[in-house]
């Protein structure tokens, strides 16, 4: 896991089989994955013919013509659900994050893995499980790009056992991670050269993984309805604008969900005291023990509030940085949790280290501790200058932890501004910063404190915020839809066990 992709692909799954929709993800064997599966006894590289070996699933393909490769795909349950792998040590049995190496830099064939991964993923569509035929293609943001492409141009692994209907559904998570690679690198995945042109592989000069996705698939989605019209705009189009605008009638923006038994307040084994939504002065436990936890001020008045984030400029950190002296004469604290630019990295703890008691900075990702600022902040800051969806400000929706957020992409979608017409109606849920300036965010915070010094109004708009759906069921059911519209145009076919 290096984001919320993994949460979301994570998570879709479970919230689609109550509607009818078995998805089977398909990973790369990570080292990370394949520990984690030896963690509960399944060693997918155990010798064939023993106990072991049966227990970590079945091969469904060889894929010795994989680029890169060999490699092979494994079919096997976790957590009771099918899960496909794709086991390439050559490829992927590398220390480090899933795309870059032990000191940081990005594997220089990134390119070659993740067309591989999507040359795999594409065999499945081709019939590579002779036991089960996929009816629609999911491919999550640049890494997965290239499976609409060879499904289209027929490239790559045969296409003899596909069904001739199969769709492709693209999802943009993050449009800035685009995945350009040399021109050269086509033949080797075997794509074929007449493909590289503006309408096809294409995007200035590179072979675009992501460009290639969104020219070739059937539906086009992204993760919010707002970044769904940003996106089609020259400030947040990222040179796809075109593109995009020109598949209009096929994109749909749907707002991501979070699993909401892993994000449950009231049973969250990280907190201190478990609370609800009737229960929220139990909440304060949880201040008292972040406070504790950092070195701050065991001041229950002090308004709270938090960031769990990367520390970029896309996420607004250094406006945070400038404007933080608000939220400090507002009485409050300030507690950060992530990494990103080490300059920024260093400025938020300098900015500590000048405010002992008020600012605490952990750098670094820590998932527990993640929980307990989620469960005893007041309030989570996400200023980012663009945000796709975002899921830190849904977690604080379930925890009662009220956003402080930039008005733009999931941001606007999911966070309801404390106006005055929303606090009259008792909707209101947080704080939004228009337009994304060290300004606003500062009026934004001088609005959280003076509003959090009135225990009765903050008190209902935590409760506002806890009421908020923010799930899968509805994102799930608009995924589903999707998918039977797709299947509806293209008339009968597989999705099924074969017989």
């Amino acid at each position: 896991k290096t984001g919320g992709l993994a949460d979301v692909t994570g998570a879709l799954p479970a919230a689609l089989t109550p509607m009818g929709i078995e998805m089977r993800p398909l990973l790369p064997a990570y080292p990370a994955v394949v520990a984690a599966l030896a963690n509960i006894g399944v060693d997918i590289r155990a010798a064939p013919g023993t106990d072991a070996a049966s227990a970590a699933g079945r091969v469904v393909a060889e894929l010795a013509d994989l680029p890169g490769g060999p490699g092979r795909i494994l079919l096997l349950k976790y957590l009771n659900r099918p899960l496909y792998l794709l086991d390439s040590p050559s490829l992927f049995d590398r220390e480090g994050n899933p795309y870059s190496g032990p000191d940081g830099a990005d594997w220089p064939d990134n390119g070659l893995r993740f067309g591989a991964f999507a040359w795999a993923a594409a065999a499945l569509a081709s019939g590579a499980d002779a036991n089960w035929q996929p009816e629609v293609v999911h491919a999550h943001d640049w890494q997965a790009g290239l499976v609409p492409a060879y499904l289209r141009l027929s490239a790559g692994p045969k296409a003899t056992n596909r069904h001739p209907s199969v769709k492709t559904v693209m999802t943009v998570h993050n449009l800035a991670f685009q995945g350009q690679f040399s021109p050269a690198l086509a033949a080797p995945l075997g794509l074929p050269a007449t493909a590289f042109t503006v309408d096809g592989l294409e995007y200035y000069g590179s072979l675009g993984f992501l460009k290639a996705g969104l020219f070739f698939a059937d539906a086009l989605t992204t993760v919010s309805p707002t970044y769904a019209l940003e996106i089609q705009t020259p400030e947040h189009g990222m040179g796809l604008d075109g593109l995009l605008r020109a598949r209009a009638a096929d994109l749909e923006g749907i707002v991501n969900g979070i699993d909401e038994t892993i994000w449950n307040p009231a049973t969250d084994p990280h907190l201190a005291a478990g609370y609800d939504a009737s229960t929220m002065e139990r909440k304060a436990v949880n201040k008292r023990a972040l406070q504790e936890r950092l070195g701050l001020a065991p001041d229950r008045h002090a308004l709270l509030a938090c960031v769990v984030s990367r520390l970029t400029h896309q996420k607004g950190m250094d406006l945070l940085l400038e404007a933080a002296s608000e939220l400090l004469a507002g009485g409050g604290q300030l507690a950060v949790l992530g990494s990103g630019e080490l300059a920024l990295e260093a400025a938020f703890a300098r900015l500590a280290v000048a405010h002992p008691g008020r600012i605490a900075c952990v750098l670094g990702y820590d998932e527990p501790l993640s929980h307990l600022f989620q469960g005893g902040a007041d309030a989570i800051l996400v200023p980012s200058r663009f945000e796709p969806c975002g899921l830190t400000q849904l977690y604080g929706l379930r925890y009662g932890t009220l956003p402080i957020v930039a008005r733009t992409g999931g941001l606007a979608d999911t966070v309801i501004d404390a106006n005055h017409a929303a606090l009259a109606m008792g909707v209101a849920t947080g704080f939004q910063v228009a337009p994304v300036t060290v300004q606003a965010l500062r009026f934004a915070l001088a609005r959280a404190c003076a509003l959090f010094a009135d225990p009765t109004t903050w008190r209902g708009m935590q409760q506002a915020a806890m009421r908020q759906p923010v799930g899968w069921q509805v994102s799930a059911a608009s995924y589903a839809a999707l998918y039977r519209r797709l299947v509806e145009t293209a008339g009968p076919a597989g999705g099924r066990e074969k017989t």
